[in-house]
C-alpha cells in the first residue's frame, strides 16, 4: 500500500436481513444505549472553558485479539494472506463448508463411504483448506475454522416444504454431522499426512460450530405452529452435541471451541421456515427457558426438546456438555448502519454491539439456571459496516463515516474485557453493489477503513479547554509482530496539525507493550487542529490512521 496519508475525515457474501429494510428510517428515532459519547464530534458544551470529563484510563489492558473473516476461502490467496500479515492480524476466521468436502452433496442418497474417515472424501474437496491450514502456519498466524452448511443434501431431514432450490439445511442430520465433525478432527490433529506431502497437516485448536443457526437459510425450519414454536433452537443443540463428542473423540477436548456463531437481529412475527429469528428468543429455547428465564414445563418443553420436569432439567447440563463447558460464545454483533453504541429500537432481543451486555446477562442467567458458573468469553467473528457507493441496501454509510464507527467499535469492543476478538468482515468488496464492507473496493483500492483499520484511533472526547488533556485510544496493530521479528520496542507518533492543510509534526512518542498493540494516553495538544497516528515499520513507508479533528477553547 501507498504511503500516502488518508485525507482528513470530517466525521461526517450474503444478503441482508430482511427485517432491517427500514433501519435507515429508525436510526432517526433510535433509543441511544451511550456506552462512551461522542468519538470524532465534540461532546463538550460549545463555548464553554471547562475541561472535558476524561475516561478512566486503562494503559495497560490488553484488549482483543484481531480476527479476520476474509469470506469464502477462495479468498484467502497467498497474497491476500500476506496483506492480512501485513495489518497485524491474529487469526483469520475460515469457513470449512460442509457440502464442500462431502462426497455427491447434491444426491439424495449418500454414497458408500467412512464419512469418519477423511481419507474417503474427495481430495479435492479438501485442497483449499489444506493449502490455507499450512499457509496460516508458515505465516504464524492462528485459523478459526468454523464448520458451516450448507450440508450435503443426502444429510437433509425428511417433510422439507416443496420447493425449486435444493434446502439441505432442512433438518440436517446430527449424526451425519458428527462424522463429518470426526474425519475434520483426524485430518486437522496434527498427525495426518495426506496423500503426497510428506510432513503432516498442521494442527487446529480452535473450533467454531455452525454459522448462524437463527437464519433459516442456515437451519430450518426455524419455528412452527404459526412461528409460536422454535425448533432450530432444538436442532442446534444436537448438532453441538454431535460436534462436541467428535471433538473429544478426536483429542481436541481441550481445543478452543466455540458455540453460537448467532446474526444479531430477527423478526418475532413471520419467523416461519427460513426467516430469522430474534437472536436471544433463540437462545432461551437452546436453554429450554421460558421468557422469565425459567425452565420449560410440560408440553411447552416437549415441543421444543426439552426435559419437562424438574428430574430432567437436574440432567440437562451433563446431557449437552458444549452448551456449558465451551471455550466461549461467538455473535456477529453488526449494527447495521447506527453508531456503534444504539441498540436498534424496541427489539429487546437483539445481539448486536450495543447490546453485548445484555448477551452477557442472558448467558450468564442461563448457565446460573443449571447451576452452571460458566461465564462464556464472547467472540466477535463477523464485523463490519456496510458502505455506499456502491452498496444501495439499507443500513449502509459512508465509507468515511465507516471508518469512524469501526474504530469507534473497536474502541467499545476494548473497553469489555469480556470481548476476546475484534473482526473484520471482508478484505475486499464482492464484485458489483453486494455486501460492501470490505476494507478495499472491487477494485482492489483501499477505502478510508483500511487507514481506520490499519492503525485505529479513538478520542472518547475531542473538544476541552486549552491547556489541558484528551484521552488518544489507539492501536499500532502490526507492532507485537514487529517486536518478536526485530527485538526492538516499537513506538506509535501521536501527530499534530494546526488544520487547514498545515503539516502534521510528532507531539508524542508511546511505546507499544501490550500484546494486541493497543495504548491509551492522556495526551495536551498546543490547540485546535487535528490528530493522526503514525508508524514506520521495519521495511516500508510509514503508515498513518485516520485523522480526527480535536478543539480547544
Amino acid at each position: 500500500m501507498s504511503a500516502t496519508p488518508p485525507p482528513a475525515q470530517r466525521h461526517p457474501r450474503r444478503p441482508l436481513w430482511p427485517i432491517l429494510a427500514g433501519i435507515a428510517v429508525l436510526v432517526v428515532i433510535a433509543v441511544v444505549v451511550v456506552v462512551i459519547a461522542g468519538g470524532g464530534s465534540s461532546s463538550s458544551s460549545s463555548g464553554s472553558s471547562k475541561p472535558a470529563a476524561l475516561p478512566p484510563l486503562y494503559p495497560h489492558r490488553a484488549g482483543p485479539e484481531t480476527m479476520f473473516t476474509a469470506g469464502s476461502v477462495g479468498a484467502d490467496t497467498p497474497a491476500a494472506l500476506d496483506t492480512l500479515k501485513a495489518l497485524g492480524v491474529n487469526r483469520v476466521h475460515v469457513y470449512l463448508h460442509w457440502a464442500d468436502i462431502a462426497p455427491d452433496p447434491s444426491s439424495k442418497t449418500k454414497p458408500a463411504f467412512d464419512a469418519s474417515n477423511p481419507g474417503a472424501y474427495p481430495a479435492a474437496g479438501w485442497a483449499l483448506y489444506d493449502a490455507l491450514d499450512r499457509n496460516l502456519a508458515a505465516r504464524h498466524m492462528g485459523i478459526d475454522l468454523d464448520l458451516v452448511p450448507p450440508p450435503p443434501l443426502w444429510a437433509q431431514g425428511k417433510g422439507a416444504p416443496p420447493s425449486k432450490q435444493p434446502q439441505p439445511e432442512w433438518k440436517p442430520s446430527a449424526a451425519e454431522f458428527g462424522r463429518f465433525i470426526h474425519a475434520v478432527g483426524v485430518r486437522y490433529s496434527g498427525h495426518y499426512t495426506p496423500p503426497g506431502p510428506s510432513t503432516p497437516l498442521p494442527r487446529v485448536s480452535f473450533w467454531s460450530i455452525w454459522n448462524e443457526p437463527d437464519l433459516g437459510t442456515q437451519l430450518a425450519p426455524e419455528a412452527i405452529d404459526n412461528h409460536q414454536v422454535e425448533v432450530a433452537p432444538r436442532l442446534y443443540r444436537g448438532l453441538v452435541d454431535a460436534a462436541w463428542s467428535a471433538f473429544t473423540a478426536t483429542g481436541h477436548g481441550h481445543d478452543t471451541i466455540l458455540i453460537g456463531e448467532i446474526a444479531p437481529a430477527g423478526v418475532l412475527a413471520g419467523v416461519g421456515n427460513f426467516n430469522q429469528m430474534q437472536p436471544l428468543r433463540f437462545l432461551r429455547a437452546l436453554y429450554c427457558v421460558g421468557a422469565d428465564y425459567q425452565p420449560l414445563r410440560g408440553s411447552a418443553a416437549t415441543l421444543r426438546g426439552c426435559p419437562a420436569t424438574a428430574a430432567g432439567s437436574a440432567r440437562f447440563a451433563a446431557a449437552h456438555p458444549g452448551l456449558f463447558h465451551a471455550s466461549g460464545f461467538a455473535d456477529h454483533p453488526y449494527p447495521q448502519g447506527l453508531a456503534p453504541n444504539v441498540a436498534t429500537p424496541n427489539e429487546p432481543d437483539y445481539a448486536e454491539l450495543a447490546a453485548i451486555g445484555k448477551l452477557e446477562h442472558v448467558l450468564d442467567t442461563m448457565q446460573r439456571v443449571y447451576g452452571s458458573s460458566t461465564a462464556f468469553p464472547i467472540w466477535s467473528t463477523e464485523f463490519g459496516y456496510q458502505t455506499t457507493p456502491p452498496d444501495v441496501e439499507a443500513g449502509t454509510v459512508t465509507p468515511a463515516k465507516a471508518a469512524y464507527y469501526l474504530n469507534w467499535a473497536e474502541y467499545l469492543t476494548w473497553l469489555d474485557p469480556r470481548l476476546r476478538s475484534y473482526d473484520q468482515y471482508l478484505l475486499q468488496d464482492p464484485p458489483g453493489p453486494d455486501f460492501d464492507s470490505g476494507l478495499e473496493t472491487a477494485a482492489g483500492m483501499p477505502k478510508p477503513g483500511y487507514y481506520a483499520f490499519q492503525l485505529p484511533l479513538y478520542l472518547p472526547v475531542t473538544s476541552t479547554a486549552a491547556g489541558h488533556p484528551l484521552d488518544v485510544w489507539g492501536c499500532i496493530r502490526p507492532a507485537p509482530e514487529a517486536h518478536r521479528l526485530t527485538h526492538s520496542t516499537q513506538f506509535a507518533q501521536i501527530q499534530y496539525s494546526a488544520g487547514q492543510g498545515g503539516a502534521f509534526r510528532t507531539v508524542s512518542r508511546v511505546a507499544i507493550t501490550g500484546k494486541h498493540g493497543y495504548f491509551e494516553v492522556h495526551q495536551t495538544f498546543p490547540g485546535s487542529g487535528a490528530v493522526r497516528l503514525a508508524w514506520t515499520p521495519r521495511h516500508g513507508p510509514t503508515q498513518f490512521s485516520r485523522t480526527v479533528d480535536i478543539t480547544l477553547r
